[in-house]
């Protein structure tokens, strides 16, 4: 078949990218365009995310595309379509006229500490849970709906349309408004049976469920760039796909498995574990264990729980004095300690101090631990906790879903930490499959794929993603081995 072309925008904790893919029958090629930062931006006592700068850097990537395109003679006629996957949760507001209203709040602003209790006064947890299947964490979207419309309720009101980031960038777009599915799921509003949101819970929280853009599935045409973009950017009226645009749903369409029989860890700022199930689980253990019910490709459930990941070793980094600026030979140093202290990543002191390697001597001497007193003691502490983290969670999902799991995907660009993998093997006392780095973006792409009525289903995307990918295999206890 001739060549085609796609592009992804790849959006993450205050980084993201956009890649120029291409597809010749039997794998994926993906390329870096442009990479960019957007952190969160402290303004009067609150963090929020600079959108009009992602918006920006989104049209320079499309401009780059189509100079890319016209520079190797291929021209953009082979340019298929676009897709934007990003971080969950958090909303943009936006007027009648279509302008943005505000700069969205970032999920790690404290303004919702304590959200969840506030809301469950007025609605019971098991009923929440029992209608959305969604662990309980303060920055759902539905707690920070909640706070703003008690702190701001003007926000709300004057609000024409409220989108998840993926969605309000593809309404800036398009000029289309929509709520793309899986990216939805995380809000903790929509019910994974009827696939819609909740009456009950927009009753209760006071909003309309017209301010929220009409239902799609990954695999839908949004529509097209508008005129004004096609100007802009010197591409054609180009088709924009809803992809599955929770960055987590996109990577674990990417899994390179050939079979069901695995679980996954989506590994980079945070780390999600978890499988893929054929409906909902939501029982009272469920509950207990607070594990969530996600929206996943082609009628999935991604059974999964929330784990503190890299965020950790990434904050103690900025801290670190005289340690190797290389992420490969810092994570080295873990084989110089000693330490044999551990953490629970998912405790409250790790979410945002002001001091991470602080917390994390706290946390050892009120335990009665060693305390780290190195580099290396940190990192090796950070490391062996997150694994052993892995464990646990891994033997709760064993509990709740009856899915066989012989083997442990680990993606994302945290697979690329051979250390932590090993430890996750010995840990798990499975083999861990660790890559690709790059699982979100090509699941974004598989998905544009399926649209464009080139691939027919989940196990088809995944035989892609097996051809276009290389993975290690690390043993329990023994020597990785390359594939």
């Amino acid at each position: 078949m001739e060549k085609t072309y796609h592009f992804a925008v790849d959006l993450g904790a205050t980084s993201g990218r956009t890649i120029l893919a291409s597809y010749d029958g039997e794998k994926v090629r993906m390329r870096e365009l442009t990479r960019f930062r957007y952190p969160m931006l402290p303004i009067n006592g609150h963090l929020y995310w600079n959108l009009p700068l992602i918006y920006q850097e989104i049209l320079d990537g499309l401009k780059k595309c189509a100079a890319t395109l016209a520079e190797e003679g291929c021209g953009t006629s082979r340019l298929v379509s676009m897709g934007i996957d990003s971080w969950g949760c958090d909303v943009a507001f936006f007027h009648k006229d279509g302008s943005l209203s505000g700069l969205p709040y970032c999920y790690r602003d404290s303004h919702t500490l304590g959200a969840a209790d506030r809301f469950c006064g007025r609605m019971p947890r098991e009923e929440v849970y029992d209608k959305t299947g969604i662990q309980f964490m303060d920055f759902n979207t539905l707690f920070q709906l909640d706070t703003i419309k008690r702190d701001s309720p003007d926000v709300i009101e004057s609000a024409d349309k409220i989108l998840f980031i993926p969605d309000a960038l593809t309404y800036m777009l398009t000029g289309n408004a929509v709520m793309e599915y899986t990216v939805a799921s995380t809000s903790q509003m929509l019910d994974p049976r009827t696939r819609d949101l909740d009456g009950d819970i927009l009753t209760t929280l006071g909003i309309g469920r017209e301010k929220f853009g009409r239902l799609v599935n990954p695999g839908e045409v949004i529509g097209c760039l508008t005129p004004q973009i096609q100007e802009a950017t010197g591409l054609g009226a180009l088709p924009v796909v809803a992809v599955a645009g929770h960055d987590t749903a996109s990577a674990v369409i990417a899994v390179p498995s050939p079979d069901h029989d695995f679980a996954y860890v989506s590994c980079g700022t945070w780390s999600l574990l978890g499988t893929e199930t054929d409906g909902p689980v939501i029982t009272d253990l469920s509950r207990r264990y607070n594990f969530t019910n996600e929206g996943g490709a082609e009628g999935t459930v991604r059974l999964l729980k929330n784990i503190c990941g890299l965020w950790i070793f990434e904050r103690c980094r900025d801290e670190f004095k005289d340690a190797p600026a290389d992420v490969a030979a810092l994570a080295a140093l873990c084989r110089e300690s000693e330490c044999r202290s551990l953490i629970n990543p998912d405790d409250p002191a790790f979410a945002n101090p002001a001091s991470m390697t602080q917390s994390i001597a706290e946390y050892c001497s009120s335990t009665g631990q060693d305390v780290p007193a190195t580099t290396a003691d940190y990192v090796q502490v950070i490391f062996r906790s997150l694994a052993a983290r892995y464990r646990e969670v891994l033997g709760w999902l064993r509990e709740l879903s009856d899915v066989n799991i012989r083997r442990l995907h680990i993606i994302g660009g945290g697979s690329q930490n051979h250390y932590l993998m090993q430890y996750a093997a010995d840990e798990t006392g499975i083999p861990v499959v660790a890559g690709p780095a790059e699982c979100t973006a090509l699941g974004n792409v598989l998905v544009q794929l399926r649209a464009a009525g080139m691939l027919s289903g989940l196990q088809q995307m995944r035989d892609v993603a097996v051809n276009s990918t290389e993975t290690k295999t690390f043993l329990p206890n023994l020597p990785s081995i390359d594939k």
